[in-house]
């Protein structure tokens, strides 16, 4: 007699499945529109079809710099359900937010991938408006994911937006209020300091947000998710060796760090690609109020990352202990 799946391994399966498919799918449509495009080009008689792709793309070049393409509906996508369930993902809010102001919401730490938020801010799942009435979040990425035709377009429905100053000046000054710019502050150079347990922040040469807000006079809101550096695992390579020698050249050329991470396979004991499935949990913190300045000096800049820098300790002394970091563990700041 044949057996059936039970529901609970069908969920698990589909939460996997979720997981999966965000993680590749950048990958795989990238891979997808290039090749068929050389293919159309160079064996078939369609060129028209890929000049008519790059003169849209020209035309549509600064829409991610312009407030993006969102659509609701993808937001909402079901699939995101069992993508937040996976871990599973929460969201934590410590102060209420007024949508009668603008803000810039400083996220750490980056992690492998920085999967909750994403979970937490390019979709509805977590219950985002909910916990937050009347803000509208703007997920801030790398310009290079709105290069590729048809994946800019999937981006850009989740509501995200280039991470360019253009763009941070157009959100904050063109969309009217009740505006939330979402930025992971580390980036792809944090990845190198992303183990189980780590608590190592890139941030004290990272100064542009705290710029920008203090041009724009709009609150800094500190976020710290609890669990993300605990989803992958890292190879370290050997200290000065080749490969190490490479990461860091990398990382000083292009300011993004090649780690080799790792995580589980399909199956919970299995090694492979997926995020291990442990819960994380992201909490926002308290707005700190900045003054309008527009042409902020140097001095002025390094103090209010400083207060900037006193505030997300705050946050994160306050509940770390909640989430299995214990009481003498420092935040540290690189």
């Amino acid at each position: 007699m044949m057996l059936l799946p039970s529901k609970k391994d069908l969920k698990t399966a589909l939460e996997v499945f979720a997981v999966f498919q965000w993680a590749l799918s950048a990958l795989i449509i990238a891979l997808t529109v290039i090749f068929v495009n050389l293919y159309l080009v160079l064996f078939m008689p369609y060129w028209p079809v890929t000049v008519l792709i790059l003169t849209w793309l020209a035309f549509d070049w600064k829409t991610p710099q312009r407030g993006g393409r969102r659509f609701g509906c993808v937001r909402r996508w079901c699939l995101w359900k069992q993508y937040c369930d996976y871990f599973p993902l929460k969201l934590l809010k410590t102060h209420d937010i007024s949508p009668n102001h603008n803000y810039i919401l400083a996220c750490h730490p980056h992690g492998a991938l920085a999967h909750s938020f994403f979970g937490h801010f390019a979709t509805e799942i977590s219950g985002f408006s909910k916990i937050f009435p009347g803000i509208t979040p703007y997920m801030l990425t790398l310009g290079a994911f709105f290069w590729v035709p048809f994946l800019r377009e999937y981006i850009m429905s989740s509501g995200a937006c280039s991470v360019s100053r253009a763009s941070m000046d157009f959100l904050l000054t063109h969309k009217g209020k009740g505006n939330m710019l979402i930025v992971v502050v580390g980036g792809l150079a944090e990845c190198k300091y992303s183990l189980p347990g780590s608590t190592t922040l890139f941030l004290k040469n990272r100064t542009g947000f705290v710029r920008v807000a203090l041009h724009h006079g709009v609150p800094l809101i500190p976020a710290y998710a609890f669990g993300e550096t605990d989803l992958y695992d890292q190879h370290i390579f050997t200290p000065g060796g080749l490969v190490n020698r490479f990461q860091n050249w990398v990382q000083s050329m292009t300011h993004i760090y090649p780690c080799a991470f790792y995580g589980r396979g399909f199956t919970e004991n299995s090694w492979g690609l997926l995020p291990y499935a442990r819960p994380v949990t992201t909490v926002v913190g308290k707005p700190l109020p900045l003054p309008k300045i527009e042409n902020p000096s140097q001095e002025t800049v390094a103090k209010y990352h400083t207060l900037y820098v006193d505030a997300l300790r705050k946050l994160y002394d306050q509940h770390k202990t909640k989430y299995g970091i214990s009481e003498t563990q420092e935040l540290l700041i690189t």
